[in-house]
């Protein structure tokens, strides 16, 4: 049964970005003139409920309504939002009753870039260090999965984590990472500046004394000559991927469990929808059919727009030309479309930020090269987006637009993806040519290592979100998972809500902090922009598709460190249930083992099951008796990490390190 409703609806929901404006704007304005009363006898009289979420406390972030007890979907849209007497006349026998236990109900969180398809492929591959308080026990975790993973296949860590998260403040050695994994290869990405390889890595590799250093790269080498197993991106990642591009991939079958698993981690969250940005490695359309398996089996849990992203510098031009007549913009269902191009539309374009190194300069063909594109897509009414890090890039890429929109007016909106250092001159250059702006939260990742470069005073304004929304220029946010950021939502929403990296350094002063229901809303309504669907996503009024979480905590109301510790209890994806845990666990399907059997997923406890109880099998610290009452949901009784390493904070019973940990006061 469940299947065929997802079906059908996942077929009839395919539409234009021409329809869905048209339908959203006669569905708001229906929704204006009548009160909330009079929308649930309307309603009342065209037909009863499928599903009721009744004893919530419901964010619609609908202006007109914003808040609700209760909340009524009927075929995969919301049908009414209000008091729980009056959405209860909605239900008859038939309808599902789910009591949310005064919890927070939100709209599904939407993320406007980030890499799902090409992050499903590797998922079950991958070990997860987000949240891992300490090196000893990211050490542990890589010595257990090493020991679980078998020839040829290697241990990757492949982005999410940052060292200051990390209570010893540092790095793991390659000494440290040698000694946990000796036998098996192990790949460990740190954002887009270095990799870390075992010397196994290195033998499988084939990298030696004599192997020279690639385009945009370089190997590190000690004083005899030999590599220590350091690769570092300079000027660019290029090393960092196509290196980690020559491990084993996994099996067909493999892949999509894995990108089923990947999937319910980003619903345990509370994300239903994402952009993809597309990525290298990404071939289209070879590397998208796994996502469309799954899609035409019903099987998709999250809403995807996709962007195409070329791959082989020289050949940019020719890959759109080819694609404009294979594909075009919002071809596809309301699960599965197509978005546009980029965010990498030309490799001379690519301004890869690396702030443990000076800011690159692009080519000096980027212009010519650049252009064409841009004049392609917009002859052939493609969005498009770009990756743009600093204002320097920013400024010469929108010279290009506005040429181009000189002899080719744009139809269609384009996105500057990131920009981490735009002017106040070039958002209103955005505004102008009907652009938009995605952020992500890479500077609570990196914030330390842009305030070393470029100081404190510079950082205050990385990016400038805040004045985006002054200056009234779209702006959704988002998070660049999976290889230098964490795809967790709520580490984003604590960025922006208190400025703060995961290492608890403060970057930004109140005039760059963002209210929580303000981020909310970059999260929902303004991620839907991106993606041209805001009119039928991002808000929980009627006709809106019922895309929606029940939250563990509440979000308009714990501490700011509590923030990053929220997921979803329960989300739901047009009226289906895709995740439930603890009282709504029996409510979400079954999900298949995640195979293969060594896959890090069935030893350790991912990001998004916060505190599940599988965890890494032996904790090394344990300072206290069991009936100790301080413990943290994150840390356990860890308490002498904190205790026995240098904490930059004066009060060791206050806020230290990445996870805001207060479990040992007192």
């Amino acid at each position: 049964m469940r299947e065929t409703r997802w079906n059908s609806l996942a077929g009839a929901a395919s539409v234009t970005r021409r329809q869905v404006t048209q339908s959203g704007a006669t569905l708001g304005a229906l929704a204006l003139l009548a009160p909330r009363w009079a929308r649930a006898q309307s309603n009342e009289k065209d037909g009863m409920a499928n599903t009721i979420i009744a004893n919530a406390r419901v964010t619609t972030l609908d202006r007109a309504n914003p808040e609700g007890q209760a909340l009524a979907v009927r075929d995969g849209l919301v049908q009414a939002v209000g008091p729980r007497d009056e959405i209860m006349r909605l239900a008859d026998r038939k309808t599902r009753v789910i009591d949310a236990g005064g919890r927070r109900v939100i709209p599904g969180l939407n993320d406007s870039h980030t890499h799902l398809i090409r992050g499903g492929l590797n998922y079950n591959m991958e070990l997860r260090w987000e949240g891992v308080p300490s090196v000893a026990d990211a050490l542990r975790m890589l010595k257990e999965q090493a020991e679980r993973t078998p020839a040829p296949q290697w241990v990757r860590v492949v982005g999410g984590w940052s060292e200051y998260q990390f209570a010893e403040r540092r790095m793991p050695t390659l000494d440290e990472i040698n000694a946990a994994a000796p036998d098996t290869p192990v790949f460990i990405l740190h954002l887009y500046a270095r990799a870390l390889l075992n010397r196994a890595a290195l033998n499988a590799l084939g990298i030696t004394r004599d192997t020279a250093n690639p385009p945009g790269g370089m190997i590190e080498k000690d004083a005899r000559g030999n590599p220590t197993g350091m690769l570092i991106a300079k000027p660019s990642a290029l090393i960092l991927y196509s290196t980690l591009a020559q491990g084993p991939k996994l099996p067909l079958e493999d892949q999509i469990n894995s990108t089923r698993h990947f999937a319910r981690e980003l619903n345990r969250l509370g994300i239903t929808s994402v952009i993809d940005a597309g990525g290298g490695g990404q071939n289209y359309p070879e590397d998208y059919q796994v996502i469309q398996r799954l899609h035409d089996a019903g099987e998709l849990t999250v809403r995807i727009a996709y962007n195409l992203f070329v791959q082989k510098a020289g050949e940019e031009l020719s890959d759109y030309e080819r694609w404009v007549e294979m594909t075009k913009p919002d071809a596809g269902s309301a699960f599965f479309r197509m978005n546009g191009a980029g965010e990498n539309l030309a490799w001379s374009a690519a301004d890869f930020e690396n702030f443990l190194e000076p800011r690159p300069d692009l080519a000096p063909t980027m212009e010519r090269d650049l252009e064409k594109i841009v004049e392609l897509l917009a002859t052939n009414e493609w969005p498009f987006r770009i990756h743009a890090t600093y204002d320097e890039s920013i400024d010469r890429f929108l010279t290009v637009f506005e040429r181009v929109n000189q002899k080719q007016p744009f139809k269609t909106p384009f996105i500057i993806d990131h920009a981490e250092t735009i002017s106040d001159r070039n958002i209103e250059r955005v505004k102008a040519l009907g652009g938009g702006i995605a952020t992500q939260h890479r500077m609570a990742f990196q914030g330390e290592y842009f305030v070393e470069r470029y100081g404190a005073e510079a950082a205050r304004l990385t990016p400038p979100i805040a004045k985006m929304l002054e200056m009234d220029v779209p702006v959704g946010a988002g998070t660049d998972a999976t290889r230098v950021a964490s795809y967790d939502p709520w580490v984003s929403l604590y960025w922006l809500t208190t400025g703060k990296t995961l290492g608890g350094t403060p970057l930004y002063g109140e005039e760059n902090v963002l209210d929580r229901e303000t981020a909310l809303r970059l999260w929902t309504q303004g991620s839907a922009w991106f993606s041209g669907e805001q009119n039928v996503k991002g808000t929980l009024a009627p006709g809106q598709y019922a895309d929606l979480a029940i939250l563990s905590a509440d979000v308009m109301s714990v501490p700011p460190e509590e923030i990053r510790r929220i997921n979803a209890v329960m989300t739901m994806v047009g009226g289906e249930v895709v995740h439930g845990e603890k009282d709504f666990a029996d409510l979400a399907p079954p999900l298949p083992p995640a195979s293969p059997s060594w896959a890090p997923g069935g030893a350790f406890a991912s990001p998004g099951m916060r505190f599940a109880s599988l965890q890494p099998s032996v904790r090394h610290t344990r300072s206290c008796h069991d009936g100790c009452a301080s413990a943290c949901g994150i840390h356990g009784h860890d308490h002498r990490i904190a205790w026995t390493n240098p904490i930059p904070v004066r009060d060791l019973k206050s806020f230290w390190g990445t996870l805001g940990c207060s479990c040992f006061a007192g």
